[in-house]
C-alpha cells in the first residue's frame, strides 16, 4: 500500500510472520482468559459438590456422572491452561508462528472438552434436580445449543465468507 492511498481499498494486513503471530497471540490470550475463568469456577464449583452432605445420598449413577465430569473438567482446565505453559517454555526460541498454531488446537480441544463438561455437569444438576427423564432432553437441548453457537455458527459464517479474488482463503486465525 502506498502512503497516498486509502486504507479502505487495503485487502488485507502487511503484516510479517512474526507480527502475525504476535497478533495471533494477543487474539488468543483473550479468548483464554475468558474460557479459563469460567472453566476454573466451573471446576472450583465441582470439586466443592463432593464434600456436601447431599452428596453421599447420590445413587451410584449420579455418581459416576459426576466421577466424569470431575475428570473432563480437569481435562478441559489442563487443555485451556496448556497454551500458557506451551508459550512460557518455548518464549525466546524463534517458534512463535509454530506455538501459536499448537496453542490454538489446544484451545480448540480445550473447548470440545469444556462442550463436554458443561453437558456432563447440566445432567448431573438437573438429574438430581429433576428425578426422571426430562432432565435427558433438556441437556440434549442445550447441547445442540452449545454446538450451535461455538461451532455451528462460526462455521457457518465461515462458509458464507468468500475470499477476494485470487486470494485463497486463509487458515484459523
Amino acid at each position: 500500500m502506498t502512503p497516498t492511498a486509502d486504507p479502505s481499498d487495503d485487502p488485507g494486513r502487511h503484516e510479517t510472520p512474526e507480527e502475525r503471530a504476535d497478533r495471533r497471540w494477543t487474539d488468543l490470550l483473550q479468548e483464554l482468559r475468558v474460557a479459563q475463568t469460567g472453566v476454573q469456577i466451573l471446576f472450583g464449583f465441582l470439586l466443592a459438590v463432593v464434600f456436601q452432605p447431599r452428596f453421599a445420598q447420590l445413587p451410584d449413577t449420579d455418581r459416576n456422572i459426576y466421577v466424569v465430569t470431575v475428570m473432563l473438567g480437569s481435562a478441559t482446565a489442563a487443555a485451556l491452561i496448556g497454551p500458557v505453559s506451551y508459550h512460557r517454555l518455548l518464549t525466546g526460541r524463534r517458534l512463535k508462528p509454530q506455538t501459536v498454531a499448537w496453542a490454538s488446537r489446544m484451545t480448540v480441544l480445550g473447548l470440545v472438552l469444556l462442550f463436554c463438561t458443561m453437558c456432563s455437569t447440566l445432567l448431573l444438576i438437573l438429574r438430581v434436580a429433576l428425578h426422571n427423564p426430562l432432565a435427558l432432553w433438556l441437556v440434549g437441548g442445550m447441547a445442540v445449543w452449545f454446538l450451535a453457537c461455538w461451532f455451528v455458527f462460526p462455521a457457518w459464517a465461515l462458509a458464507r465468507s468468500s475470499p477476494p479474488d485470487g486470494e485463497e482463503r486463509a487458515g484459523p486465525e
